[in-house]
Order: C-alpha cells, then structure tokens, then sequence
C-alpha cells in the first residue's frame, strides 16, 4: 500500500512541476527577447510572370540576341550573333560561287571561251552549280535554324528563371563519423524543413 501512495505521489508531483514548468517558460518567452538567430542569405526571388516567357520570345524573335538580354544572360549573345553570322557567310560566299560558275556556264553555251576555268568541262560547271545550290539552300536552312534557336532559348532560359530552387529543396550528401572509434558511417536520411 506504501508503495502504491509513492508512485501516486511521485506522478502527481511530476506533473504539476510539468504544469508549472510549461508555465514559467511561456512567461520567460514573453519577458525575454527573443535571441536573434543568424540569418541565411537569402536569395532575391522575383515575383512570377506568367508573361516573362513570351515576351522574353518575341523579343528575340524582333532582334536576335535581345530575349538573352531580357533574360540577363549576356554571355549568350555573342553566340547568338556568331552562329547567325558564320550561317548569313556561308549563304552569300556559295550564293556567289552558284552565280560565277551559273555565268561561266551561260557564257560558254552563248559561244564565248575567255572563262577563267578552261580546263574545265560544261558538266563540271553543271555539278559545281548544283553542289554550290545544295550549299547555299543548306546554310539557310541552318542559319533559319539557329534563329528559331535563339527565340526558344529565350523563352526555355525565361520559363527556368521562374522555377523556385532553394536550399530546402537540395540534396546535401553527408558523412556522420562514429564518435567511439572514428570510423564512418554510410547512409541515406532525407531532411524536410517547413
């Protein structure tokens, strides 16, 4: 029976030192201030526009290169400049090699035989004509190409802007060292933060 009345007593006890002891924290919580804890540099994060993308692709559509500058990366403007240009030379340097040999051509079925390439015979010139067309079509079919590169990568490069990456959603690798005899511990944990 005396054993009984202890543990009664000793619960009873237990729980009211709880009781007062919840009590006096909440009343040191509203006297104290609160400590400041450090904070986490915190990146800027731009309100979502659900237009940024579009406007990010028109803008490269009216001037190539202008929807990386809206989209601040810069970098990708010279690549964009440099792939359009390499595709508008080669368009012109075998739009022009098309014309000279289609001219030679031309000059030596009207009877004239001062061209510069007189080694060369009348079905020479013809397959040259047609490599020189197949190369001009193909630069601008490429340079076409690149354009429409250039306006998806805007609008891509707008869309992943918009997309909320943080520290809470990272994965973080760690290795927990055995405290008794230093050795690692291997393993996976998963940490979810509110």
């Amino acid at each position: 029976m005396k054993i009984k009345f202890f543990y009664i007593i000793f619960f009873v006890l237990l729980s009211i030192q709880n009781i007062l002891s919840q009590e006096n924290e909440e009343l040191k919580v509203i006297t104290e201030e609160v400590p400041v804890k450090k904070k986490k540099r915190e990146r800027k994060i731009r309100p979502y526009e659900p237009l940024a993308p579009a406007r990010a692709a028109f803008y490269s559509a009216v001037l190539p290169g202008l929807g990386q500058a809206y989209t601040k990366k810069y970098w990708k403007i010279p690549i964009v400049y440099a792939a359009l240009g390499a595709g508008i030379y080669f368009y012109i340097d075998n739009n022009n090699n098309y014309n000279r040999f289609r001219d030679i051509y031309k000059r030596r079925l009207a009877g004239f035989t001062d061209d510069e390439f007189p080694n060369i015979t009348n079905d020479q010139l013809i397959s040259l004509q047609e490599r020189f067309r197949r190369d001009k079509e193909l630069s601008l079919l490429i340079t076409v190409g690149v354009y429409l590169l250039n306006i998806v990568d805007a609008n891509v490069t707008a869309h992943l802007l918009q997309y909320n990456v943080t520290e809470d959603l990272s994965f973080k690798p760690k290795i927990n060292f055995n405290e008794f005899d230093t050795k690692p511990n291997y393993g996976v944990s998963l940490n979810y933060s509110f």
